[in-house]
Parts: structure tokens; C-alpha cells; sequence
């Protein structure tokens, strides 16, 4: 017997079938006589529609809100008539997502009056999606014979006031966690517990920001104790490349921690760093799988992970990316230019993704988000305009339409030739590198290239490294479950 800890994610619960696909999954690791804590997000494209209905009603627009919540009536609705067929159920779940609605139409008509959605009304609003699907999910896990019960994670998950990216007090939570939920999971009991959502200590509500539901999973699953964690996607598990830009993409069985780390930070669709801390401090493992082709192995993620000949295991992009330069031969041996430029840089709140220094000292550049690339600029200047007019330092400007490319995979540090066989594979292609940075991580190796080459740069280090990089895309180890 295994205690599990499963997420689904908004596509694993976007309609009445997705729905079925989940409670199914459930039951089959209940009968197998796991216990089993379920963790789910709102239905596919619900949140979106919170979001624009209190935006819109912020907007002075009273009737887009409207028909935004008859839409979340009908899906919601729609879903409880097809899946629930006991009609004690059926009513009990009508009227606790009425209720909800309900809340909706009642905050977006105080938003309208106010034309103001705060942050607090905003996490109000959006926590709505995972409240209104949870009754739904358990009342079908009864129905199939699953003893379970509704857990708004409000109860259980205390933060701080930062309403839309509420930081989470850990050692309260884990002890509430302890006494509230996990008597549950060793009765017997199969809690499905609302992600996304937590509460302040005066019990207002708040939501976790981003991959907050996979956030509230690896927290919750920590603090019951899980052996596993599984995060139930609409995809196979983690690929070596996005498949809408290399059509040959796999799925890799085993990735480190550190390595899913670097493959979020640079673009990818997987697991935010931040999601795993908890479990990778309890050393618990993370199973990646899809909802719908459920005998698939999927992607382990695991601190057990060795470096092997076939080092490189991802590639990944980030797009819509700027390269800011500060450049001038005044530069060279003057301390606090470096300091000084990225002060400037985070006065504007402006993201730093990579960074690269000549070993001359005569420039310093770093890319930054290209909505922010003119602000960082006119911030820089106005740091060095001292410099500036001296001609201590030459230039400092930005160029546009480049993007990140990120090679991921642990031992790139102590493994030789991995660079070689990725800037070889570009070399081949005759993609012109911009700049390069491998600083102290062991799992990356990052490159700026022109927007024009990012596509092909992303094909020729999949086919001439990725897939020929060995042992990392053979069939992955069973799990206990």
C-alpha cells in the first residue's frame, strides 16, 4: 500500500468526460488499496473567465460579466447532469455551485460599482473554479464507490496578504494539514481538495499564482506524508522539445529535480521550481502523466538521477526576449559598473534571464523580457550618464526578435563535449550564436540566437544531441502504484 498524492489539472477536468477519465484513475488506485489524497484544479478555461468577468465589470461592462456567468452555468451544469445520477447528489451539488455562482454575479456587481477589482476581490473571484469543481469530482468519486469528501484549501493552507501570489506559512500549514487532513487519508477517507486556493490568518482567501494548484499538491502531498506524488496532465510527460516545434519530441522517463528546475525557468511546460521544493526537501518523487492514456509510464522526477553519457536530455525556448548591451572600453577594471547596471534593471522591476560578461570587461550583456527592453534601457543611461558623457562607456542599447535557447541535462558541467556536440549542431546549421552563459549551474547551458533561427536551432541540438544522446529515452522503471 502506497500513499498517493494526485493533482489533475484543468484539461484532466475540463468536461464531463475529462471528469470521468479522473474519478476512474481515483478508483483504480483506491481499489488497489492505496490511500489516496486528490488535489484538483477548475475546469479547463474556467479561471480565464472569472478573471475577464471581474476585469470587464472593473471596465464598467455589466453585461459581459453576465453572460460570462450563464457560460460557467452551463458548464458547470451541464457536467453535474451528465455524470450524477443520484438525485439526492445531483440537487446537493446543483445547489452548492449555484451558490458559487452566485458569489461571482454578487463580487463582479460590487467590482462594477466600485470600477475596481482589487487584488483581494481578484483572488476572491478566481478561486471560484476550483470550489465550484471539487463537489463535482467527489460527488462522481461516490457514486463509483469511493468514500470522499469537498476540502477547500482555505482551511487548510495558511499565507501571507499578498492576495494573487500569497506566500505560504508552512510550518502553520503543515501542522493544520497534519491534524485536519491527514486523519482522512489514513481512514480510509479519498479528500479532494480544492488547488490554487489558501487563506490568510484572519481567514481571508487568497491563490498561490503561478502552477498554483501543482504548488497546493506538492504541499499537501508533503505534509501527509506521500511516497508519490502524481501530477495528471493532458500529455504523456515531460518532452525532450516542444512538439509543436519538432515534430519527433518524446517523452523522457527520468528527470532530476534540478533538471525540471531548468527546464521551467527556460520556457518549458513542466513543473515550477518553486512547485517541487517541498517534495524535494522530503525527497518524495513526482510522477507526470496523462489523464487520458493512463498505462503510459509517464516522467519520474527524482532526486535519484545520475549523469550519463547521454548527458543533454531537453531543449527549450524562451521567445519575446531582448538583449541589453552596455559596452565601452572605459569599463575595464572600474568596480560597481556590473552592481550598478542591474540596480538599475530592478528599480524597473525588470526580469534578468540570462547574463553574459566578455572577459575583456568591456561589455556586459543580459536579456531581459521584451516588453521591458526600452524602460531598462532609458533606466540604464540614466545610471551612467555620467560615463555616458565621458565615453567610459560607449553604448548601451537593445536588440529585439532574439530568443533563449536552453540545453538541459544533469552533468553538463562535469561531462566533456556536451557544448562542443551542441555548438556543433549549430555550427552545421550555420546559426549564428549571440551570446553564451553556463555559469554554476550542473544542468544548463544557455544561448542567445536571432528570432529568424530560433526554430532550426531548436530541430538540429534535438536530432544531432538530444536523440542521440543515449540512455535517457529508454522505457523509464514502473511505479508502485
Amino acid at each position: 500500500m502506497a500513499r498517493i498524492t494526485m493533482k489533475f489539472g484543468g484539461t484532466s477536468v475540463g468536461s464531463a468526460e475529462a471528469i470521468s477519465h479522473a474519478a476512474n484513475i481515483v478508483r483504480a488506485a483506491y481499489n488497489d488499496d492505496h490511500q489516496v489524497l486528490v488535489v484538483s484544479s477548475a475546469m479547463g478555461g474556467v479561471t480565464d473567465l472569472l478573471i475577464e468577468g471581474a476585469r470587464t465589470a472593473a471596465a464598467g461592462d455589466a453585461a459581459r460579466y453576465q453572460v460570462i456567468g450563464g457560460q460557467l452555468r452551463e458548464k458547470h451544469e451541464t457536467a453535474i447532469r451528465t455524470l450524477i445520477t443520484s438525485d439526492v447528489e445531483r440537487i446537493a451539488v446543483f445547489d452548492e455551485v449555484d451558490g458559487l455562482l452566485d458569489e461571482f454575479e454578487k463580487l463582479c456587481y460590487g467590482i462594477y460599482v466600485l470600477r475596481d477589482a482589487t487584488p483581494k476581490a481578484m483572488a476572491k473571484v478566481s478561486s471560484l473554479g476550483e470550489r465550484m469543481c471539487v463537489p463535482i469530482l467527489s460527488a462522481v468519486l461516490r457514486q463509483r464507490g469511493v468514500p470522499s469528501t469537498t476540502v477547500c484549501a482555505s482551511y487548510l493552507i495558511v499565507t501571507d496578504d499578498q492576495y494573487e501570489n500569497a506566500g505560504v506559512y508552512f510550518d502553520e500549514t503543515e501542522a493544520i494539514v497534519r491534524e485536519k487532513l491527514l486523519p482522512m487519508v489514513t481512514g480510509g477517507m479519498v479528500p479532494v481538495v480544492t488547488g490554487f486556493v489558501g487563506a490568510t490568518r484572519d481567514g481571508v482567501i487568497t491563490t498561490l499564482g503561478r502552477s498554483g494548484s501543482d504548488y497546493s499538491a506538492a504541499l499537501l502531498g508533503a505534509y501527509v506524508g506521500s511516497d508519490e506524488v502524481w501530477i495528471w496532465t493532458d500529455v504523456d510527460g515531460v518532452m525532450t522539445a516542444d512538439p509543436r516545434l519538432v515534430p519527433d519530441a518524446r517523452v523522457i522517463p527520468v528527470l532530476s529535480y534540478g533538471e525540471v528546475g531548468e527546464m521551467a525557468y527556460f520556457g518549458a511546460k513542466v513543473l515550477h521550481a518553486k512547485t517541487v521544493q517541498p517534495l524535494i526537501e522530503r525527497g518524495i518523487p513526482i510522477w507526470v502523466k496523462n489523464t487520458f492514456n493512463p498505462t503510459f509510464p509517464g516522467t519520474l522526477i527524482t532526486n535519484q538521477v545520475k549523469a550519463s553519457p547521454g548527458t543533454v536530455k531537453a531543449v527549450t525556448v524562451i521567445r519575446d526576449v531582448s538583449l541589453v548591451t552596455v559596452a565601452g572600453r572605459g569599463m575595464i577594471g572600474v568596480p560597481g559598473i556590473a552592481a550598478r547596471t542591474f540596480s538599475a534593471v530592478a528599480a524597473q522591476k525588470a526580469s534578468v534571464l540570462m547574463i553574459s560578461q566578455s572577459s575583456s570587461e568591456q561589455s556586459i550583456c543580459f536579456a531581459v523580457p521584451e516588453s521591458t527592453s526600452a524602460q531598462v534601457v532609458k533606466a540604464i543611461q540614466a545610471e551612467m550618464a555620467n560615463e555616458l558623457a565621458r565615453r567610459d562607456i560607449e553604448r548601451v542599447w537593445a536588440d529585439d526578435n532574439i530568443e533563449i535557447i536552453a540545453v538541459v541535462g544533469a552533468g553538463m558541467l562535469t561531462q566533456s563535449g556536451v557544448a562542443a556536440r551542441v555548438f556543433g549542431a549549430l555550427g552545421e546549421a550555420r546559426i549564428n550564436i549571440l551570446a553564451i552563459a553556463q555559469g554554476a549551474s550542473d544542468y544548463c547551458v544557455s544561448m542567445i540566437v536571432d528570432t529568424a533561427s530560433s526554430v532550426e536551432a531548436v530541430r538540429q541540438i534535438h536530432k544531432l544531441v538530444v536523440l542521440n544522446g543515449g540512455d535517457q529515452l529508454q522505457a523509464p522503471q514502473a511505479h508502485s502504484a
